[in-house]
């Protein structure tokens, strides 16, 4: 950023945005910086609405970019949390093997995680499963002690505030229509109104393609978006599980496997599943949108994606359809909690980015052109990573 460029907007009122719009005050006292969320309040859906975990980096593939601001986030995420009275809870991850035929997985998980220097790490077998996790069942597991729990939505909050008092502004219910290059500057409708910044950063989560297109970038990757279930343990068994027990992940579905977390306002819950959603915005099991669904089936990526995959999404439909099904896989973790134990509680939506040939975008992706800078993919880990992505996103706004 040049002395001249003291205004930039951020769409997007989710935890990056908001650590991005935080980031540039910070390094530049006196830059004003306007974030435009279309939504009523901030924080309104992935941050919203995810498991509350503040990653390790147990799964990242060693030196990408995921792996490296995991790292640096977690840290950072939990000074945060230090430093304005936030919550944040150290409760730690189990990631346990229930059957033999895992072990190679889970082998190769232990690299990763090694290399990824995962503090406190270690593996356990059977007995060492029983004396962190009493009532978790498997044949070996790592502990992740430095794995916690926090509210990403105060967070967030709390980083507005911070926004505001350096003399910025959160305009709320500001949906974004229109972006155009007017000499040199960059000018943005939203609504009836208008706005002329100087830098655009757009950070649109579950809109992050149509966003992107929209600043003129390429139309891959497509954004398609699943929903994901999340079940409430029962007050009389919610202290069964102490901190959290995660299934050795699949490595061609890094989205799917349903684990026990707790919560740091209190309880247990288990999910989420993954299904295709039919809305990128609602939240009802029932939700439905002509146009989202529209922009998936007209995705070459997402019928080569399915046509690879679709035992896999079956398996999904059943736990959709039956607490009993859903159940009985997290009941291979912890068998004293099943389907009389838990109630269907809140709903999420994850952003899964999906390139054109159907292979997914794991890493986070960030296009830059003619002072606009997009982040198109921000999958899980993001919310741990955000004060770290927004280093790295103002770090590459300098250079340029």
């Amino acid at each position: 950023m040049t002395r001249g460029q003291d205004v930039v907007g951020i769409v997007g009122g989710g935890i990056v945005g908001l650590a991005v719009g935080r980031e540039i005050v910070r390094r530049r006292p006196g830059t004003r910086v306007v974030v435009l969320e279309k939504e009523e309040r901030l924080a309104t859906h992935q941050t919203g609405h995810n498991s509350g975990v503040v990653h390790a980096g147990i799964y990242y593939k060693p030196g990408s970019l995921k792996a490296e601001l995991c790292t640096r986030g977690r840290r950072m995420i939990q000074d945060y949390c230090a430093e304005h009275g936030l919550p944040y809870d150290e409760c730690g991850k189990l990631v346990v093997a229930v059957d033999p035929d895992e072990m190679g997985r889970f082998d190769a998980l232990e690299r990763t995680a090694t290399q990824n220097a995962v503090p406190g790490l270690r593996r356990v077998d059977r007995s060492g499963i029983a004396e962190i996790e009493p009532h978790a069942t498997g044949v070996a597991a790592l502990h992740s002690p430095h794995t916690a729990i926090t509210d990403y939505v105060a967070i967030a909050e709390r980083i507005g505030e911070e926004i505001v008092a350096a003399g910025g502004e959160v305009r709320l219910s500001a949906e974004v229509t229109g972006v155009a290059r007017r000499a040199g500057r960059i000018e943005v409708a939203y609504g009836e109104d208008r706005l002329t910044v100087d830098r655009l950063v757009v950070c649109g989560g579950l809109e992050s393609d149509r966003l992107g297109e929209l600043v003129g970038g390429p139309p891959a990757p497509r954004i398609i978006p699943f929903r994901g279930e999340y079940m409430t343990v029962s007050p009389a068994k919610q202290d069964l599980v102490r901190g959290m027990v995660y299934p050795v992940p699949d490595p061609r579905y890094p989205f799917l496997g349903v684990h026990f977390t707790r919560r740091v306002a209190g309880g247990l819950e288990v999910g989420p599943n993954a299904f295709l959603a039919l809305s990128r915005s609602a939240y009802g099991r029932a939700s439905f949108s002509a146009s989202d669904l529209a922009n998936t089936l007209t995705w070459p990526g997402f019928w080569r994606f399915s046509g690879q995959h679709w035992r896999t999404g079956l398996t999904e439909v059943r736990g959709v359809l039956s607490t009993r099904s859903y159940m009985r896989d997290a009941q291979r973790y912890v068998p004293a909690i099943g389907a009389d134990d838990v109630r269907r509680s809140g709903l999420g939506l994850r952003a899964q980015a999906v390139e054109r040939d159907g292979s997914l975008v794991d890493d986070f992706v960030i296009h830059q052109a003619d002072g606009i800078t997009s982040v198109r993919n921000a999958p899980s880990p993001a919310a741990t990573s955000s004060l770290a992505i927004a280093e790295h996103v103002v770090d590459r706004m300098v250079q340029v």
